[in-house]
């Protein structure tokens, strides 16, 4: 029962992943994330391994391991029901599984355990997940760029996100908004992104921490005319960010996105008409 729900998470969304799942990181990640249950059911290895198990079996899980993988499972469990895409849930089974590998390896013998550990903090230091690379109609801002290209036409409303590449929230959310940029995008309602953890400048001005700690990573905001109106999360007097869910029902709700976007086409009608009468 201990791997059951994880396997089962993962089976559910494998439909939907398995393009993506078959890149490098992807694949290294899954092998080291069922690293000890290799060693401890590979015939040849196990039975050199100690074990705590009655029975004396070293090619089977002692209770100890059960409950350290039951209580991994559970905390996967309880992530995974704030997770909003398949990157997050999948990412989370890998991560989770990580520190149980990490875990009972030490418990195992402490030189397999430092070599697990070393193993995954140069995986980490090394391999960054996938960036997404799908179709999207976003503008990508510079610091030089963003204030210019926000006050150039009053009539146009700005989405921007405000993102960093390091940050695994970040990468969740690039498929969810770029879905949103194909259905919404028109001249009177854009997209747009800046990575404020290349620009500093620009995380200063908007006022967006890059720090992990601050959970403001991703943020959205929402600019007419040049000037903010609204954004998510939202910062409370503490500077801290309220929690908030970067679902896509939530940011066309919260946002307004259908009203926006039928406001956009009248503007883009209207504007067709006046092309049309000056011919």
């Amino acid at each position: 029962m201990a791997l059951l729900t994880p396997l089962l998470a993962f089976l559910y969304h494998l439909p939907q992943v398995y393009k993506w799942l078959l890149k490098p990181y992807y694949v290294a990640s899954l092998f080291m994330s069922i690293g000890f249950l290799m060693i401890r059911k590979t015939p040849g290895i196990c039975e050199h391994l100690s074990t705590q198990r009655e029975d004396g079996n070293p090619c089977d899980f002692d209770w100890r391991e059960v409950e350290i993988l039951m209580f991994l499972s559970a905390i996967v469990m309880m992530k995974n029901r704030r997770a909003i895409t398949v990157e997050q849930h999948v990412g989370n089974i890998i991560l989770f599984s990580k520190v149980a590998n990490v875990i009972l390896f030490f418990r195992l013998d402490i030189r397999m355990g430092l070599l697990y550990l070393t193993l995954c903090i140069v995986f980490l230091m090394t391999c960054k997940p996938p960036l997404y690379m799908g179709p999207e109609y976003i503008k990508y801002f510079s610091d030089k760029t963003i204030d210019d290209e926000l006050e150039r036409d009053n009539r146009v409303t700005w989405i921007v996100e405000f993102f960093a590449n390091w940050s695994p929230e970040c990468q969740s959310f690039a498929a969810v908004y770029a879905d949103l940029s194909l259905k919404y995008n028109c001249a009177g309602l854009k997209f747009g992104k800046v990575d404020i953890g290349r620009y500093g400048d620009v995380s200063k001005k908007y006022k967006v921490s890059t720090s992990p700690l601050s959970k403001q990573l991703p943020s959205l905001v929402l600019f007419q005319g040049g000037k903010e109106v609204m954004r998510r999360p939202q910062v409370d007097k503490k500077c801290r960010a309220v929690s908030w869910s970067f679902t896509e029902e939530n940011i066309i709700r919260e946002f307004n996105l259908n009203e926006l976007y039928q406001k956009s086409k009248k503007l883009n009608k209207s504007k067709g008409d006046r092309v049309f009468h000056s011919i």
